[in-house]
Parts: structure tokens; sequence; C-alpha cells
């Protein structure tokens, strides 16, 4: 396909960007600068994030801005300012205490959106426990699976999740001492807790203790495709990432209005849906509420959003509404659209800038990098269907594999190989939980291997090819099944599509589309044929798919993937492996 290219220009910037002379930056960039730009803890004790976060903030002349801002399911707004989120923050850090949970131990949250999960993230940094959020949509199952293999001290979840999903597997958490309910006035026992009753008896006053940038801070769990989930270990000194990727990045700045969509069940909504928000002391929205296209335009409209972090699922199922906004909603505060989750077609790219007014920017990480690591910038060039370029104080490459198992990097530009990045940056996992032989195999001659296949340009931006294990061999050539599926969504009837390798005596695998459609079109044999002409002329014969299946809806992780392994599962009657985080599960 021909890639097109969106050209920035200054004179469009109403607010300058944070980040204009990306080689300059990139140039001069260093940690300890960042790290200087930040208080650190008292009397040198070293950095928390509780502390950079929120009390900073809350002690000095913008104790009384509005930190978070609650969107309820059902119409109630209310806001915490930096003082109310300091003194709530420090309430839930005293219960710790008063609990017996100690540093190093795993508080886990399994609910929705609500206020006092991100008062929990904030008190468990505070007091040196690690937080572990989870979906509150996991069956009980995965919830095991992770309170098990994460040494569950505590879990903060409502009554209704308790009952329902937890109760039924105490007897096998004999490690979980103490389950704290956020909308239960009464206790229910000994070691279920009504939240608000404790919180109520304990001080609003708390010291935080020395604290190591080494200090183990958050635990999320990512899914694999078989076995036990994956418990990635992040630490405090994480926050230097994720207040320089808010700045570069995010563009975020003190005031802003910023709504990230993210879960923090998944690590997105932790990173950037608590941390660096509050770092850069904006409002920071929190939605309770499920996608609805309506509501959520509804909401960037009212609420004055200046920056919108979401996910590639969600603008195709904004696209696939056939609302639109500009007729009925005022967009005119917003700046900036990043979106991560997976790869963002480039008719997603063109559909932002059309219909939103403002192209959305994709960018690149994993569970395991903490942080963005790749992205297009707010005053930089964009090529739709491109990851971007490196963050300042990130070293990527594409490595390939010599014959005695060692990676080299690979110069020359547009050539495939794996997405790999030099170590050292803050947000970096520190380990697999119980698995350090395993996190071992993530690291070949000094890189970190992401398992993305992925070509470099002349220009310094990167493409994303596909996962190692998604790459389909077909006829002598490789497709990676991004590049179907974008050809595929340009065609005005697609709304996802997912592509696999099928096994072929004959040329290996055959490429294979699943699809969904957008309203107003229906599944029918004249338009199978009519997307694979579409498709063959856009791609060739060698990589265009040679079978269509029209699907109602395909495989998605919560925080948006495409399951493309459980799509060939299912197509070749094979084990389906976790599908813990299976949207729907």
């Amino acid at each position: 396909m021909e890639r097109q290219l969106i050209r920035k220009v200054s004179d469009e910037w109403t607010v300058p960007p944070q980040l204009t002379d990306y080689q300059s930056v990139c140039k001069n960039f260093s940690w300890q600068q960042i790290e200087a730009e930040l208080d650190g803890l008292p009397d040198g004790r070293g950095m928390n994030i509780g502390h950079e976060a929120v009390d900073r903030h809350a002690n000095g002349p913008a104790a009384e801005s509005t930190a978070l801002r609650w969107l309820s399911k059902d119409g109630i707004c209310a806001d915490f300012s930096y003082a109310e989120l300091g003194r709530q923050s420090n309430r839930f850090a005293n219960l710790l205490t008063q609990l017996g949970v100690n540093k190093g131990d795993r508080v886990f949250a399994l609910c929705g959106r609500l206020p006092s999960l991100y008062i929990a993230a904030l008190g468990c940094w505070k007091q040196l426990a690690v937080f572990c959020p989870l979906f509150s949509a996991f069956g009980p199952e995965p919830i095991q699976q992770r309170l098990s293999r994460g040494d569950a001290k505590l879990l903060l979840t409502t009554e209704k999740l308790y009952r329902k999903k937890v109760a039924p597997l105490r007897t096998r958490l004999p490690q979980l001492k103490h389950v704290l309910l956020v909308d239960s006035e009464e206790d229910l026992a000994d070691e279920v807790l009504s939240l608000p009753k404790a919180l109520a008896r304990a001080s609003d006053e708390f010291q935080i203790p020395a604290t190591d940038p080494e200090d183990m801070a958050i635990l999320h769990f990512t899914s694999g495709t078989t076995g036990m989930p994956k418990g990635a270990v992040h630490v405090h000194q994480a926050l230097l990432h994720h207040y320089a990727s808010g700045r570069y990045v995010l563009d975020l700045r003190p005031g802003d209005i910023y709504w990230c969509t993210a879960d923090p069940g998944w690590v997105t909504g932790t990173s950037y849906g608590i941390i660096a928000p509050l770092l850069h002391r904006v409002t920071n929205i929190i939605d309770e509420a499920e996608f609805d296209s309506e509501r959520w335009y509804r909401i960037l409209s009212q609420q004055q959003v200046n920056v919108w972090y979401t996910a590639p699922t969600a603008i195709r199922m904004l696209m696939r509404s056939g609302l639109r906004p500009r007729q009925a909603t005022d967009l005119s505060h917003l700046r900036l659209i990043q979106s991560v989750g997976e790869p963002l077609n480039p008719e997603a790219v063109l559909w932002g800038q059309d219909v939103l007014g403002l192209p959305i920017h994709d960018n690149w990480w994993q569970t395991e990098t903490g942080g963005i690591m790749i992205a297009n910038y707010r005053a930089t060039d964009i090529r739709p269907g491109s990851m971007g370029q490196p963050l300042p104080g990130i070293e990527a490459g594409i490595v390939q594999q010599r014959e005695d198992g060692s990676v080299e990097e690979v110069e020359k530009p547009g050539v495939e190989g794996e997405l790999a990045l030099r170590p050292g940056w803050p947000s970096m996992f520190r380990t697999y939980l119980h698995d350090e032989e395993r996190y071992r195999t993530c690291f070949k001659n000094n890189w970190y291997l992401s398992g993305d296949l992925a070509t470099r340009d002349a220009d310094g931006y990167f493409w994303f090819v596909g996962r190692a294990d998604d790459i389909i061999k077909t006829s002598g050539h490789m497709v990676g099944p991004f590049e179907v599926e974008s050809a595929l969504i340009e065609h005005p009837a697609v709304a996802e599509a997912g592509v696999i390798g099928r096994p072929e005596p004959t040329i290996g695998e055959l490429v294979k589309a699943f699809v969904t459609l957008n309203p107003d079109f229906e599944p029918s044999d004249q338009l199978r044929f009519e997307l694979l002409g579409f498709a063959r002329k856009r791609l060739g014969s060698a990589v265009a798919p040679k079978e269509i299946e029209f699907l109602s809806q395909l495989p998605k992780t919560r925080s948006g993937k495409i399951m493309r392994r459980l799509l060939k599962a299912r197509e070749l009657g094979q084990p389906e492996g976790d599908v813990s985080t299976l949207e729907g599960v």
C-alpha cells in the first residue's frame, strides 16, 4: 500500500507542543535531568510515586486544584482536589498498616473505575505496598490464578463481586488475610471489612517512609498463549518515565483536562490513567461507564477535554457508529488524540483528521516496558500506520537472530526483524514474579526482545509487522497480518478485520481473514467476492487473503487487542489456551 504523510506545521498550534525539536531533545536528554524536575521525598529519603503524584501538589499552592473528576454511570459528577486525594490516600495507607500489610505485600484491586480504586493505588504506593489491579470482569478462575500467583495479602472489591467471584475461592487462598468492600456499610466478617467504616477510623495524616527507587510498586499480569499469566514487576523509579512520556507524548501540562479511557486492570489505565496525569497536575477524568459513542462524545464536549488517550478498538467502534460529532459536539478544546493497544490502521488515523478534526497519534509499548517507548508526536509528521519514533532516552532497533542464537542489529532500512530495546529505562519491568528464568529469556546481547516483528524506514519511523508467532508463511512469502487487516478496513463495508494463516499442504499457509461489518452492510457471497478482489488489488495475489469469513464480532482482550491466536485455535479446533483477558469472559 502507498504510505501517506500528514505534515505538521507550527501555524496550526494554538498551544505550542512541549516537544518541538525532536532531534535536539533526544540528543540532549538525560534521566538525571528528568529526576531534577521532581521533588523527591523530604530529607533525601528517596523517590515515591504517591508523593510525586499527589503530595507535592497537595502541600503547595495547587492543593485545591481538581485532581480527579469521577463521572458515574448514573450521571453523578464528583470532584476530588489534590488536597482531598492526599488525605484520602493517607487514610488508606494508615489502614493498610493497621491491617498488618508490610512493605512489598501485594494489595489487589478488583472493582470498576470507582474513586476508591484510585485512592487505594495511591495509598499503596505511599505505604510501600504493591498495587495489583485486576479487571472486574474476570471470572473466578483467572482471579484465583492471579491472587495466588501474586501472593495477595489484601483484596479491594465490591460486595457483589466478593460474593459472586471471591468468596467461593477463599479456601484456595490461604495467604489472603483481608478483603475490603468499597460499597458495604458494615463488615461481613472479621476479615471481610467495610472500607468506608474502616477509613472513617483511620487518620488522614501519614508520613511516607523512605523509598528506594527500586522498591516494588506495581504488579501487572499479562496473559500468555498457554500456561499461567505472567506477573510483570515495576518499581517506584518508573515514575520518571511516566513523567517524561506524559510531557513528550501526551503533551500534558498543569490545568489540562485529560481523559484516558483505559481501565487500570490494563497497564495503560495505571501508567497513564493514574500516575502520569497526576504527576503533571491535570484534572484526570474517570468514567465509570462502558463504551457508548454518544456518551463519549458528550464527555469530550462537556468536560472540554484537551488530551484524550484511547484504544484502536474504541476508535473503530466510533467509526462504526456513523455519528458525525462535528455536527453536534464541540471538540474545540481537544488538541491531541493518542491511541494504544494494538497498531492503529492508517484508515483510522485519517478518519480522526476528517471527523474529529485531529489526526490520531499511534504509539507502541507493552506491559513489560511499563510506559510508552515509540510514538507519533504532536509536532512531528505522521506516517499513518507507523508506530512513530522512539522517545527521548529510548534506543530501539531491529534485530535478527544469528545461527549461534545471539542477535545483531540490522542497520539497513526496510528490513524485517524483531523490535528490540536497549535495557535501562526507568519503567522497564524488573522481573516476572516467581519466574526469573522466563524473565532472562527476554534479553539477548544487551537487547530487550519484544516479540514483535517490525521494520524501520530511512527516517527512523518504526512499522509494525506482527507478533513473531502471528507471521504467515505462504508460497515462500512472509505476510504480516496487520498489513492485510489495514487493507481490508479501507473498504467501506469493513469495521474490523483479523487475519491468520491456516495450514495448507501446497503453499504452507493460506491467508484467511475474519471481518465484522459496518452498519447497513450484510454478509453475502457477493460482498465476500468483492472484498477478496478489493484486497487483491491493493496487496497483490501473494499477500491478499484467499478466504474471508464474516463474524458478528472478533475475539478481543479487554485492552482491545484482536486475539489472532484465538481465531486460529478456533479455526483449527485446537485448545484455546489462556482466555482470562478475553472480552466478555
